[in-house]
Formats: structure tokens, C-alpha cells, sequence
């Protein structure tokens, strides 16, 4: 596999590569990347193929988008590449942001006030009159999903962007939006994007069987945890200038017990594969069931490199179950509801399976 190994992404006719670059590092301190290397990073994914940018208004408060804007006008790539970016988050008060004051209520979330506000301000950052991939961050928790729909068509109809995803949701807002869309005949959302990767496996209960169900596509985030994954961290001694070192999103919450087991069997099966550990976690995670495209992210191109060296590794079905079991997580009530056992209960004692029609 490569980036030119290219695919659609859901059911649409957006053609993304396998691996995204995401652009949080971008002009992000402590643990991001300067403006040159950026800029290096940028042309090392395009260089090699990749065609798939992401980014949001959020990360380094406008930083990011300024400078993914400046790199496709330097380069002339905006026919070439499918840019995607975000809304929900309020600058004043994200965990992204350094502004931690509070401040205007309708600067964020999913209402069609913040959502024009947003994408002028990122069609002027991003120095492009279009966005191919809109995504809402974050739902708010409050905007019904109509109005959410509705106003992303408008901005379908207008051409002010071309598609549109939803990320970190409740699994029923995806399943609600995408029938609504599809009842009234609206554009549908044609991609997903949450946490996924060997050490976070909870959305493999309901939000994977909607998104292959509703025919959008799942693009992972933090497939390497954070950094933990790559094995840089060691037990007992989790210190490192990482992006887990200090205040992060995601507090301690990955120096579990159950996450140290797990990635002791990652090293195992990285030795075992020739690859880094960060190669077979991504290997892993790019193989699982509705997979589109994994965002990948780095703060120096040698960290983009050793990612994109996972499109070469292939694991072994021995390795893939070895990490399969070992980051097995808690089954729950509906996952029994799918079982064999359960299926035999219902069909007189077989077992019948549902084959996809495609």
C-alpha cells in the first residue's frame, strides 16, 4: 500500500489517500512544530503522495489553518488536494486554546450562527473560497441535528463547501442525520471521525456498525494514542517532552495497567514484523472494518516518515490476533444482542449469518 493507493471516502465521490495529515502540530508550542518545519512536514505527505489535509479553526488558534493555507497557495495544490477543516469549539474556552476566559456562547458549537461564523473565518485563514471536507468537531449537545443538517446543506447548495462529517458524537446523532438525509434528500454526512486505535477501542460497540451501516467512512484520530503507542513511554517512568508529558486532553488517562500489557505485546509484535511499534499500531488500526483513512500527525518530518513506513507492513494473522486479544475491551449488553448464541436462540438453533448486499 501507499498514499496513491487512493479510495472513496464512505459513500461518496471523495477520493482521499489511506493516510490523512493532520495539522494540530502546526504552529503548536511545546509539543507542535515551528513554521519551517511545518512547511517541511507538509511537503514530505504531498511529495509522497498523500492528497489528504486536516485541520480546524481551533488548533493554534488560527495557526494552523494560516499556515496550511499559505503551504497549498505556495505550492499551487488546491485543485490537488481535498482540505478539510472544522467548527464547535469556542476559542475562548477549548482545551485546545490558551484563552481559557470565558466568552461569546454563539463563538461555538453546532447552531447556524457559529457555524457561518466559522467557516468565513476559515475560508479567509485557509485563503481558499471552498472547503471539500467540513466537519463538526465536537456535538455540542444542545443543537438539534436538523438544524445541524440544514445548515450544512445550505453551505452544499451555496458551494461554500463540497462534504460534510461529523466527529466525536453520540453514535444515534450519526444514525439520525444520516436518515434524515437520506428521507428528505439531502446531502448525507460521509464520514466519521473519533478515537480509535488499540488502546480506545469503545466505538467499535455502536459507532462502527452505523458508519458501515450508513455507508460513511471512519477516519480514526490518535490512532498512536497520544504517543503512547510508539513505545517512547516506559512503566513506571511515563516522563517524556511527548505530547502526554504536562498538560495534554488526555491527562494520565493512558498510563493504565491494561494499556502497559497492550503495548508489550505491540513491541513483541513490532520485533516480530521488523517494524517500529508506531508501524504495527497504525497497520493494525488502517485493517480494521470501515477504515477510510487514518489521520496521522507529527512535529518533525522523521516522525512522518517512520508513519508513513506502516502503508509497507502488512501484519501476519497471527500478530493481527495477538493484538487483537490483547486489547479486547469490556464486551457490553448489545454486544450479546449480535451474538451466535443469541442468533440460535432466534433461528430455532442456527446460526444464521447477515451477508452485505455490498
Amino acid at each position: 500500500m501507499s498514499l496513491t493507493n487512493y479510495r472513496t471516502l464512505g459513500r461518496s465521490g471523495l477520493i482521499v489517500s489511506p493516510m490523512a495529515l493532520g495539522t494540530m502540530t502546526f504552529g503548536t508550542d511545546t509539543w507542535g512544530a515551528d513554521k519551517t518545519t511545518s512547511r517541511e512536514i507538509f511537503k514530505t505527505y504531498i511529495e509522497s503522495g498523500g492528497n489528504f489535509i486536516d485541520t480546524a479553526d481551533i488548533y493554534s488558534s488560527g495557526k494552523s489553518e494560516q499556515m496550511v493555507g499559505e503551504f497549498i497557495t505556495e505550492l499551487h495544490l488546491r485543485d490537488q488536494v481535498v482540505l478539510s477543516t472544522k467548527f464547535g469549539f469556542n476559542s475562548s474556552s477549548s482545551p485546545l486554546s490558551t484563552n481559557q476566559s470565558k466568552g461569546n456562547p454563539n463563538a461555538g458549537g453546532a447552531g447556524s450562527k457559529n457555524i457561518h461564523r466559522a467557516l468565513d473565518g476559515s475560508l479567509a485563514r485557509l485563503k481558499t473560497d471552498y472547503i471539500d471536507l467540513y466537519w463538526m468537531h465536537i456535538w455540542d449537545g444542545v443543537t438539534p441535528i436538523e438544524e445541524i443538517i440544514q445548515t450544512l446543506q445550505d453551505l452544499v447548495t451555496a458551494g461554500k463547501i463540497r462534504y460534510y462529517a461529523l466527529s466525536d458524537m453520540p453514535a444515534w446523532i450519526a444514525i439520525k442525520a444520516a436518515t434524515i438525509s437520506h428521507e428528505r434528500s439531502r446531502t448525507p454526512p460521509i464520514a466519521m471521525q473519533f478515537e480509535y486505535s488499540l488502546v480506545a477501542r469503545d466505538i467499535e460497540r455502536e459507532h462502527v456498525p452505523v458508519a458501515l451501516d450508513s455507508g460513511m467512512g471512519i477516519m480514526p484520530w490518535s490512532p498512536l494514542a497520544g504517543g503512547f503507542l510508539t513505545g517512547k513511554y516506559k512503566r513506571g517512568d511515563p516522563e517524556n517532552t511527548g505530547r502526554l508529558s504536562g498538560a495534554n486532553p488526555f491527562g494520565n488517562s493512558k498510563f493504565s495497567d491494561r494499556n502497559w500489557l497492550i503495548l508489550e505485546t505491540l513491541n513483541h509484535v513490532s520485533k516480530r514484523q521488523g517494524c517500529t511499534p508506531s508501524q504495527a499500531a497504525l497497520a493494525w488500526t488502517m485493517g480494521r472494518p470501515g477504515v477510510a483513512s487514518t489521520l496521522i500527525g507529527a512535529r518533525n518530518v522523521i516522525q512522518l516518515e517512520d508513519n508513513l513506513g506502516a502503508l509497507e507492513i502488512k501484519l501476519t494473522k497471527e500478530h493481527e490476533s495477538m493484538l487483537d486479544q490483547a486489547s479486547a475491551r469490556t464486551m457490553g449488553f448489545t454486544d450479546t444482542l449480535a451474538s451466535p448464541e443469541i442468533r440460535k436462540m432466534v433461528f430455532g438453533g442456527n446460526d444464521v449469518l447477515r451477508i452485505p448486499a455490498s
